[in-house]
């Protein structure tokens, strides 16, 4: 719901605060005085095209402000969560133009581009008559509209996801199909890799113990020549240490005897003694192990060299050389057995093409169906407001392929037959009327008269009420052409409506106006030699004098204040 409207410096506005209200809105004013300026300054926020004659003259830029209520919205919840702009009860879309007709907008403050700005007044108003922003012209909304109204949410849902499937399924089976003549050209080269990898046998951390082991057989005679002198320091010499550590030892051993004070240091000589005597073992030990093998020696060089080439040929490192082993092993597979994993993914793809096609053929009986209803009930509601003699058409329609055309695309089929399908499903979906007796129904979108627009938006409305999600309708120009019979029905259909969305709509007629709510008037002034559009909310007295004067003119007589209080159904 719009809550209040701020325009500042846009057109003949140099500064108007609107406070709408939930139910009927309507404006009224005179010819000339500014009302369709507060609809264009609207839908300049819902992300319509901006000029620079917009700017007010001698004003820098103008500024238009609405604060709506969107709590529950879950659409406006997604598309501010994509923005990363905080989604509350409430949001302000704010709109800047220049004087060199350059545009910003801004929601809570955040910038946000233009498209997203038309996106999101698209989830928030639906505005009828003579501007674009009409959600019912654009042919893609149809099938939406028709669905909701027939409660068809849960069938489609599950049509969507049968159709995400399949379409995930025949990606898989196109890629695998376009990866076929590419892998088997490269079979023979994964062939000779494999081979040549296997051959080898590559361990991981193998080339680190080969030159460790390797280093070792290198400096084998200096290793024997270093453990044999340190044997001998250590236990084999006439002074080693193992001999002196003994010395110390009965040293410290009399000196405890007379003072127990060394028997602490006795110990610890002990301790020395065994760690000595425990590196000459282990040095005498591997002294022993020696021995220069130049075979082995020739060997660990040859596999050494064989590892590092394949390092270097397959990645880096040894697990490197085994990851891609692993790779190359699933795909020469795959190339050796392509003709059977394309067979198991037709396999597949037929059977959940079948299941499609059952949801999509159940879900395009429906539509037929909940088609029959919407068409009678909207010719009925033409008629009540003055569209006498109209036809309304639902055309549900479908485009066939060839076998031969359908590809890997993720199609319906019906018997033999293929047809193009969407998310939707495989109905296109398009509302079609003849406000003209002789005249065959044309697409709703070249309907001419922005009026008569209005006025069968108005019906399609009154029908799809409570199935439209669109929480604000604007109508413009929507007593166009139409007598004071027809505008008392449309005035009361207008109220209806109301019940189910927040409405603001322009009118001359005093029928219509009665029906209000809210009721705002639009006048023009002059103020300091200039123009000025001034707009504000009418209280129950000055509401009665609007809508006399709708009836007789400036000259308000007691008559009509009579059927002014009458229309507006006061006592």
């Amino acid at each position: 719901m719009l809550k209040s409207l701020s325009i500042k410096n846009y057109a003949l506005i140099d500064e108007v605060e609107l406070e709408f209200g939930p139910g009927l809105n309507i404006i009224t004013g005179e010819t000339g005085a500014g009302k369709s300026i507060i609809v264009d300054a609207l839908s300049l926020i819902l992300g319509e095209r901006s000029t620079v004659e917009e700017v007010r003259s001698g004003t820098e830029k103008s500024i238009v402000e609405g604060l709506f209520t969107i709590s529950g919205n879950k659409k406006v919840q997604r598309l501010l969560d994509s923005s990363e702009i905080e989604f509350g009860d409430e949001i302000i879309v704010r709109r800047e133009v220049n004087q060199k007709g350059q545009s910003r907008a801004f929601v809570n403050d955040t910038p946000i581009p233009i498209s997203q700005l038309k996106s999101l007044g698209d989830l928030l108003v639906d505005l009828h008559g003579q501007h674009e922003h009409q959600s019912l012209l654009r042919p893609e909304t149809h099938i939406d509209l028709l669905d909701d109204f027939g409660g068809l949410d849960t069938l489609k849902d599950n049509f969507r996801v049968s159709y995400n499937e399949l379409a995930r399924m025949l990606k898989e089976l196109a890629e695998i199909i376009s990866r076929r003549d590419a892998l088997k050209e490269k079979s023979e080269l994964y062939s000779f890799q494999i081979k040549e990898i296997d051959l080898v046998n590559p361990q991981p951390g193998e080339i680190g113990e080969l030159e460790s082991e390797l280093r070792i057989l290198e400096n084998s005679e200096k290793l024997y020549e270093a453990t044999t002198k340190l044997y001998e320091i250590l236990y084999d010499s006439e002074s080693s240490i193992h001999d002196q550590l003994v010395v110390v030892r009965n040293q410290l051993e009399d000196l405890a005897d007379i003072d127990e004070a060394f028997g602490k240091q006795k110990e610890e000589c002990e301790s020395a003694k065994a760690i000595v005597d425990e590196i000459t073992r282990f040095v005498q030990s591997y002294s022993s192990r020696l021995n220069f093998d130049p075979q082995q020696l020739e060997e660990i060089r040859e596999r050494l060299g064989v590892l590092v080439m394949l390092r270097k040929k397959y990645g880096g490192s040894l697990e490197a050389v085994l990851e891609y082993r692993e790779k190359i092993g699933k795909e020469y597979s795959l190339a050796e057995n392509f003709d059977d994993e394309i067979h198991r993914l037709e396999g597949n793809v037929e059977k959940a093409r079948s299941g499609l096609s059952d949801i999509a053929e159940r879900l395009s009986s429906k539509r037929r169906e909940v088609a029959e209803r919407i068409t009678r009930s909207i010719v009925n509601v033409l008629a009540e407001i003055g569209i006498e003699r109209a036809r309304f058409e639902i055309n549900i329609g479908n485009r066939q392929y060839g076998a031969a055309d359908a590809g890997l695309k993720p199609l319906v089929r019906l018997g033999n037959d293929f047809f193009e399908t969407t998310g939707d499903g495989f109905d296109f979906v398009e509302f079609y009327v003849s406000t003209n007796v002789g005249e065959e129904p044309r697409p709703l979108a070249r309907v001419a008269s922005g009026g008569e627009i209005s006025r069968i938006m108005l019906a399609l409305k009154t029908i799809l009420a409570k199935s439209d999600r669109l929480p604000l309708l604007v109508f413009d120009e929507i007593d166009t052409g139409i007598s004071g019979r027809v505008a008392a029905k449309v005035g009361r259909s207008l109220k209806n409506l109301s019940g189910f969305h927040q409405i603001i709509a322009i009118t001359h007629l005093p029928q219509i106006a009665g029906n209000a709510d809210y009721h705002f008037r639009v006048e023009k002034i002059v103020k300091g030699k200039r123009a000025v559009t001034r707009a504000s909310r009418l209280s129950e007295d000055e509401r009665v004098l609007e809508v006399a004067k709708l009836l007789s003119g400036e000259d308000v007589t007691q008559a009509s204040i009579s059927g002014a209080k009458e229309l507006i159904g006061l006592k």
